[in-house]
C-alpha cells in the first residue's frame, strides 16, 4: 500500500471514528445547566447553513425533552451578516423556545471562541451539553471542557456528502488545534 496509502487509510479511519463519536446516546436522567450551540455559517441571504439549522433544531429538541432550561447560541458574524447567534435564535423561536430561555453570544468566530466567550458571558454555568455535527462533537467537547467544569457533546447527523467532507476536514482541524494547544 505504501506510506501515502496508509496515511489516507488512517485519515479516513479517524474521520469515521469522529463521526461515530457524535452519535453517542445521552444518559436518560441527566440535566444540564444549558445546551450550547456552536455557530456555523450564515448564507449571503441571511439564511442559516444546514449545519447551523441542524444544530439549533437538535438543541431545541433536547430543550423540549427538559435536558436543560436554557439554550446558549454562540456565533458572531462570519462571511455574512447577521450573527450566527441571531439567525440561530430565529430558528429556536420558530421551534417554540421562548426568548427568556435563550442566551446569545454573538462575537465568536471559532470553536475556541464559542467556548471562551460563552463562559465569559455566563460564568455561572457548570454543566453544559454541546450540540453540533457528529464529526465535530469530539473536538467541541475537548475545547469546551477547557472552559466549563462538566461538558457532554453530542452530534446531529448531516447528509452523506456533508458528513464525509466535514469529517475528513475535521481530522485536519484537530491536528491544527492540537499543535496550537487548544485541545
Amino acid at each position: 500500500m505504501g506510506v501515502p496509502g496508509g496515511i489516507c487509510l488512517l485519515w479516513a479511519a479517524v474521520a469515521f471514528a469522529l463521526d461515530r463519536y457524535g452519535e453517542r446516546r445521552l444518559p436518560e436522567d441527566t440535566v444540564w445547566d444549558a445546551i450550547v450551540v456552536p455557530g456555523a455559517a450564515v448564507w449571503p441571504d441571511g439564511q442559516p447553513s444546514p449545519a447551523l439549522a441542524r444544530r439549533v433544531r437538535e438543541a431545541c429538541r433536547l430543550w423540549r425533552a427538559h435536558k436543560a432550561p436554557l439554550i446558549l447560541i454562540s456565533g458572531g458574524i462570519g462571511r455574512n451578516p447577521p450573527s450566527e447567534a441571531e439567525v440561530g435564535a430565529r430558528i429556536a423561536a420558530a421551534e417554540g423556545v421562548p426568548i427568556e430561555s435563550l442566551i446569545l453570544e454573538d462575537r465568536s468566530t471559532s470553536t475556541e471562541e464559542n467556548a471562551r466567550f460563552s463562559r465569559d458571558l455566563v460564568p455561572k454555568l457548570d454543566r453544559v451539553l454541546v450540540t453540533t455535527d457528529n464529526y465535530h462533537a469530539w473536538r467541541s467537547g475537548r475545547v469546551f471542557a477547557r472552559h466549563f467544569p462538566q461538558v457532554t457533546a453530542v452530534g446531529s447527523r448531516p447528509g452523506p456528502r456533508l458528513r464525509l467532507r466535514g469529517a475528513l476536514r475535521e481530522v485536519f482541524v484537530i491536528l491544527v488545534y492540537a499543535v496550537k494547544g487548544r485541545l
